[in-house]
């Protein structure tokens, strides 16, 4: 009986709540799935635009990383791209060296393409499970690209596990939690994130 009391308020506090949710979560929301008769029935998940990312990202970058003391790798603001199809991101990552070594500043690239995980500790989605493209430095000789091989994707790999793509505030999840929800899966979309919804554990 406790437990049919629970499921009743949970399921009265997500009819009542709904309305105020796109005012509480601000740019980001939770986006409601369709019932059968079309009508909106329920949250799906919380919706995270490729803008609201792309901005995240960019305050972030760009990075400097020195490499044996030869020359510094700035890696700038990585462009993202929604690949629905896959349920990843992909970061084409921009990437500058200079140095002693150098004689001037040479600008080369590479693609990464990644999943998104919740972190619950301090409410973050953060890049997981990296599978790294190759290098291009077109205006540098194969030998110095050998050199950066062995560092920039190694680079790369630890600057985007630092960055937060987005961050949920306190009262996203107050909101989530007086429906008796937590977080559950990311899908990736053609506009962005859909951070699933379920009920939390009774």
């Amino acid at each position: 009986m406790a437990s049919n009391r629970l499921m009743q308020r949970r399921r009265f506090l997500l009819h009542t709540s709904f309305s105020l949710l796109p005012a509480a979560l601000g740019g980001a929301g939770l986006a409601r799935a369709a019932s059968e008769d079309g009508e909106p029935s329920k949250p799906a998940g919380y919706a995270v635009s490729l803008a609201q990312m792309q901005e995240a990202v960019g305050e972030r970058f760009p990075r400097r990383y020195p490499v044996q003391g030869l020359l510094n790798v700035d890696m700038l603001s990585p462009r993202l791209q929604l690949l629905p199809e896959q349920n990843r991101l992909r970061a084409e990552m921009p990437v500058e060296a200079a140095g002693p070594a150098l004689n001037r500043r040479h600008e080369g690239s590479f693609e990464i393409d990644f999943s998104l995980r919740f972190e619950a500790s301090d409410r973050t989605l953060r890049a997981h499970q990296l599978r790294l493209g190759r290098l291009r430095f077109p205006s540098l000789q194969p030998n110095v690209v050998s050199l950066l091989e062995m560092y920039v994707p190694a680079l790369a790999e630890q600057s985007l596990k630092e960055v937060v793509l987005h961050e949920l505030r306190p009262q996203d999840l107050r909101m989530l939690d007086v429906m008796g929800m937590q977080p559950g899966d990311i899908t990736v979309t053609r506009t962005g994130l859909l951070v699933g919804v379920v009920p939390k554990p009774l």
